[in-house]
């Protein structure tokens, strides 16, 4: 699976229809089909797939039409996801129509061609499944534990500074967190 990290758009034109594509992380996707709308209020639809994983580790699908005749819009979106197997991101398409009709396979396929376009210049990573890790230090510990979280290119640490000690929580891959666990073992103990 791949997924993204930064936000991507992309313009598609067919018969003078305009198709303003975005793919986001799918933690800034929420609250933005309402920005869109208001950024683009001559804009006829903004349309949107998205695919996830849920705290169960089960992909989670959605997408809308936002108007367009049902199946035409969001579910070809929704299918080039699925189709470059994108995981934890969204799709958003502002459609400004051109005064021509596409007819409903002309709109799947402009759709497609929309999501396709945005995806080619995109940034693509490969998905790695992140999990929480928790630990306690010193404060004399503190450059240290920052230096090793550097070379184990684990970022954002989160920390709370207690009385007498440091508590850290982080997110990485498994592999990172057991680097990190082994050279931990030499300072913490």
């Amino acid at each position: 699976m791949k997924t993204i990290t930064d936000t991507y758009t992309a313009t598609t034109e067919v018969k003078r229809s305009k198709f303003i594509t975005y793919i986001v992380p799918i933690d800034i996707y929420y609250g933005l089909q309402e920005k869109l709308k208001q950024e683009n209020p001559k804009a006829n639809h903004v349309v949107y797939a998205l695919r996830y994983l849920n705290e169960y580790n089960q992909i989670v699908e959605n997408s809308s039409d936002d108007g367009e005749p049902k199946g035409c819009a969001g579910l070809p979106t929704l299918n080039v996801l699925r189709g470059k197997e994108m995981i934890n991101c969204a799709i958003m398409i502002v459609r400004y129509f051109g005064g021509i009709k596409l007819g409903t396979g002309g709109m799947a396929r402009a759709y497609s061609l929309a999501s396709k376009n945005v995806l080619e210049v995109a940034t693509l990573k490969e998905y790695v499944q992140e999990c929480e890790y928790s630990f306690e230090s010193s404060y004399k510990q503190i450059n240290h534990i920052l230096y090793l979280l550097k070379e184990n290119n684990i970022n954002n640490p989160q920390r709370v500074f207690k009385t007498t000690n440091v508590q850290w929580s982080i997110k990485a891959s498994q592999k990172e967190i057991d680097s990190l666990k082994k050279a931990l073992l030499t300072i913490l103990f």
